[in-house]
C-alpha cells in the first residue's frame, strides 16, 4: 500500500513537471497522511523521472521528527545572475537564505567530531530560493506533501562570497533583500531553527543515498530570512547576507 501511495503521488508530481500545468488542489487530500518514508519514496520516483539533484533543502530536526531533506533539480540550480522565467515557475515565491557548497568529501557522518571536521569541508554562500507548486493552491498543501513536493522548490540561485573567510553569523544576520530597487525585507533576522550551520550538520548526518546522497559541488541551503514573498513577471530581486555579500535573479 505504501508503495502504491507513493507511485501514484509521484505519477501526479512527474506529469505536473513534465506538462507544466499544476495538478488540481484536491487530488492532494489522498496523500495529507503519509509518513516520512512514503515522502521519502515520493521524493526519490520523482527525482528518477526529473533530476538529478544539484542541490538540496534542509531544516531543522524537531524532536523526534527527521530534519527536512528535499532535493533540488540540477536544471533550476543557477549562479548568481541566472533568470527564470514564467515558462518555468507558474508562480514564484522568493526566499532570501544560508547554504553551504560542498567542497571536499565529508568525513564519516558518526565521526564524533563531525560537526567540526565537516566545517573544512564546506564554503557558506547566498542564496535566492524560488519557491513553486505542483498543485494549485501550493501553499495551502498538507505539509506532508509539501515536503514529497520537494518542499516547493522551484529555482535556486547562489553566489560565492564576496570577501572570502568573512566573519558570517549563522544564528541573527544582517540581511536585504529587494524587488526592482524596492527594499522589502532588511536588519537583523533569526535563522529557522537557530544556527544555519547546525542545520546543515544535522541535514548531512540524515540524508544518506537518498536521491543520490550529497556530493560534492552540490548546495544545501538552511531555511528562510525574508519569509516567503511572491513577486510578478519582471521584477529584479536582490539578495545580501553579511559576511557573504549579494546575489540576484530575475523573474522574467
Amino acid at each position: 500500500m505504501q508503495n502504491d501511495t507513493a507511485r501514484n503521488l509521484a505519477d501526479i508530481l512527474i506529469t505536473a513537471r513534465e506538462t507544466g500545468l499544476p495538478a488540481p488542489f484536491q487530488s492532494a487530500s489522498p496523500f495529507a497522511d503519509m509518513d516520512r518514508d512514503t515522502i521519502n519514496a515520493v521524493q526519490q520516483l520523482v527525482c528518477d523521472a526529473c533530476g538529478p539533484a544539484g542541490a538540496w533543502k534542509a531544516g531543522p530536526k524537531s524532536g523526534d521528527t527527521p530534519p527536512l531533506a528535499a532535493p533540488i533539480f540540477d536544471d533550476v540550480v543557477r549562479g548568481n545572475g541566472g533568470p527564470f522565467s514564467q515558462s518555468e515557475l507558474i508562480k514564484c515565491g522568493v526566499e532570501l537564505e544560508i547554504a553551504f557548497r560542498l567542497e571536499k568529501p565529508l568525513p564519516p557522518v558518526d565521526a564524533p567530531n563531525f560537526a567540526v571536521a565537516a566545517r573544512e569541508c564546506v564554503r557558506p554562500v547566498v542564496a535566492i530560493e524560488l519557491v513553486d507548486g505542483r498543485f494549485e493552491n501550493f501553499t495551502e498543501l498538507p505539509d506532508a506533501v509539501k515536503m514529497a513536493d520537494n518542499q516547493l522548490n522551484g529555482g535556486f540561485v547562489w553566489a560565492n562570497p564576496e570577501t572570502p573567510d568573512a566573519e558570517v553569523d549563522f544564528s541573527t544576520p544582517e540581511v536585504r533583500l529587494s524587488f526592482n530597487g524596492e527594499v522589502v525585507c532588511s536588519g537583523r533576522q533569526k535563522v529557522p531553527g537557530g544556527d544555519a550551520y547546525a542545520t546543515f550538520v544535522t541535514f548531512a548526518q540524515y540524508v544518506g543515498n537518498h536521491c543520490g546522497g550529497f556530493q560534492v559541488g552540490q548546495i544545501v541551503t538552511t531555511g528562510s530570512l525574508s519569509g516567503m514573498l511572491f513577486v510578478e513577471p519582471g521584477t529584479k530581486i536582490e539578495g545580501w547576507v553579511a559576511g557573504l555579500g549579494g546575489v540576484e535573479t530575475t523573474y522574467v
